[in-house]
């Protein structure tokens, strides 16, 4: 008798143990369905807003959701449910339009129905050409750290607070229109000009369109150089950017 309510005890504890684990995987799961999910930076097409070995927190809700929103992307239904566009100078995570398996981040700095053009090294949005600043310039040296170097223009658009790190090489000889305001295409831009692949480069990125928006970026929640895995702990005291933890993606 007491071996068996011993052995329905064991039962009973592994039956809740599972339970428990289960219940923490839903709830997992639908805080990164539906609230936020975890990124990491692979590239510094982005410098120096985000940079490699930088981990981010990305809200899922702030332009509704699609089936990329969805755990595997299955495709359930298209478009999105609770839309809400992004604006002028959002950094968002979408998924490539040419391989929607791939996550990509940048700046938003083209609408639907937007025109962009690149004259003579200065971006104009809609024939107005986006403010300069005169602002103390810096070189990155991988880690977060900074020197200074004489002051340099940059570029600050005047809705969203777009900024451009250096000025840019000619992106384009002509004007680029966004498609129908219906498909809703976004023109996204990597903050490190001269070396990235963004909307400028038809063959990698395009236009984007609404539907493939994931969120987005909103804090650097982790920051590691020195080319080190996040999970080496025992490097953390010299390669965690501990001026980057806990700020806010601009």
């Amino acid at each position: 008798m007491s071996i068996s309510t011993e052995g329905r005890r064991k039962e009973d504890r592994l039956a809740e143990g599972s339970r428990v684990v289960l219940q923490a995987l839903l709830i997992a799961l639908g805080i990164q369905t539906l609230l936020f999910q975890p990124f990491s930076i692979p590239s510094g097409s982005m410098k120096a807003t985000l940079l490699i070995g930088d981990y981010l927190f990305v809200s899922k809700y702030s332009y509704g959701y699609s089936h990329y929103s969805l755990p595997l992307s299955p495709p359930l239904f298209s478009g999105r449910i609770f839309g809400a566009a992004p604006q002028r100078g959002d950094v968002v995570v979408f998924r490539l339009p040419k391989d929607d398996s791939t996550d990509y981040i940048k700046r938003v700095i083209g609408l639907p129905g937007d025109r962009i053009q690149m004259i003579d090294g200065l971006l104009h949005i809609n024939g107005a050409p986006v403010k300069r600043e005169r602002i103390a310039d810096f070189i990155d040296d991988e880690n977060g750290g900074r020197r200074a170097r004489p002051a340099l223009a940059r570029n600050v658009a005047k809705r969203g607070e777009l900024r451009v790190a250096r000025s840019p090489g000619q992106w384009f000889s002509r004007q680029h229109r966004g498609i129908s305001r219906s498909d809703r295409p976004l023109f996204h831009d990597g903050r490190h000009r001269d070396n990235s692949a963004d909307s400028r480069v038809p063959s990698a990125v395009g236009y984007v369109p609404f539907e493939n928006l994931i969120g987005k970026a909103q804090i650097i929640f982790f920051s590691i150089g020195d080319g080190e895995p996040a999970w080496h702990i025992w490097s953390w005291p010299w390669s965690v950017r501990w001026s980057r933890l806990f700020t806010i993606v601009r």
